[in-house]
């Protein structure tokens, strides 16, 4: 089988490709910068030069290939307002030109990689796939962009007969995690994170290698029309980074930062962010985190997909691991 894929260069990506490469699979991937690309070449993928905004290059992708793996994105949380049309050209006109690529070369099997952020705040739920994000309130920009992609896909399906799969990760984590959380998780491996921000910040959280094997299932055995949440163990960031403190033998924080002090240092965003790693939107970062919950259960791709995620305290284990055996 050829695959037509999006988004190799990422987190996510690169254990799909890695995934697809081991199983025999042939990879055409769709890089902005094949200098940048070179492990993919290694791994013995077909690069072709392009990104999302490129139709042709797109089409000239997709020609002989029997399935397509839309996984491109930009994920950023706490963005200035002026860089919102470039997520939104990304993540969902690029999202609308790839699936539309694929109507119109009959590809046979298309995954989109959506995310349980789609779904909103979930207010202390555990919903599950047939939930749909109210519409009204955006925790980011973000979320706004891929729950609006989120529900392209499935008009495209429902309408004009896209014989897509959409799939829904959760918090996704592991060796080489460049997100805010996994940010927070390297400061505590290093003894160097002394307050906790957010602690009751809901996720439903999945170790990297298990997001990559359920959207292989879902390209395998998922069927047209239909999503499936692929995660690990719902938890708290709290949960997370004293399970993660546990295992790495550290001390998690002792202290919180209470939000109202965040709130009151929003104003001065660009300045805080720079001193503390973060984005300069402080706004849009306590909007997202404070109080939120994105809580979705992934029992349909277990019954549905044979998916098998592991713990959170083995997946942690093996992160910490490998990460302590790639510094030596």
């Amino acid at each position: 089988m050829r695959v037509f894929l999006t988004g190799a260069t990422g987190f996510i990506g690169g254990h799909v490709t890695r995934r697809l490469r081991e199983r025999g699979e042939e990879v055409r991937a769709l890089v902005r910068s094949p200098e940048k690309a070179r492990d993919l070449e290694l791994l013995g993928c077909e690069l072709l030069e392009g990104d999302l905004s490129d139709e042709a290059r797109i089409a000239a992708g997709l020609e002989g290939c029997d399935a397509a793996i839309h996984g491109a994105a930009i994920y950023e949380v706490g963005i200035p307002e002026s860089e919102h049309r470039r997520m939104y050209e990304a993540n969902v006109q690029g999202t609308e030109r790839v699936l539309r690529a694929c109507l119109e070369a009959g590809t046979s099997k298309v995954v989109y990689v959506s995310t349980i952020a789609a779904f909103g705040n979930t207010r202390g739920q555990v919903v599950d796939e047939g939930y749909e994000h109210p519409g009204r309130e955006f925790t980011s920009y973000y979320e706004q962009t891929k729950a609006e992609a989120h529900q392209l896909a499935k008009r495209l399906v429902a309408e004009e007969g896209l014989p897509c799969v959409i799939v829904q990760p959760g918090g996704v984590y592991g060796p080489g995690d460049h997100s805010a959380i996994g940010q927070q998780m390297k400061q505590l491996l290093a003894g160097k994170l002394p307050f906790l921000a957010f602690p009751e910040l809901g996720m439903n959280m999945v170790h990297v290698e298990d997001a990559a094997a359920g959207i292989l299932l879902a390209l395998d055995r998922g069927e047209p029309g239909e999503s499936y949440v692929l995660g690990g163990e719902i938890t708290t960031l709290r949960g997370l980074l004293t399970k993660l403190a546990e295992v790495a033998d550290r001390k998690p924080p002792s202290r919180t930062m209470p939000a109202p002090i965040l709130r009151a240092m929003a104003p001065a965003g660009p300045l805080v962010g720079k001193l503390m790693g973060q984005p300069p939107n402080l706004r849009e970062l306590i909007s997202s985190a404070d109080g939120v919950t994105f809580w979705a259960s992934h029992d349909r791709a277990v019954a549905e997909l044979g998916y098998s995620p592991r713990d959170l305290e083995q997946g942690l284990r093996e992160t910490v691991a490998e990460v302590r055996s790639s510094a030596e």
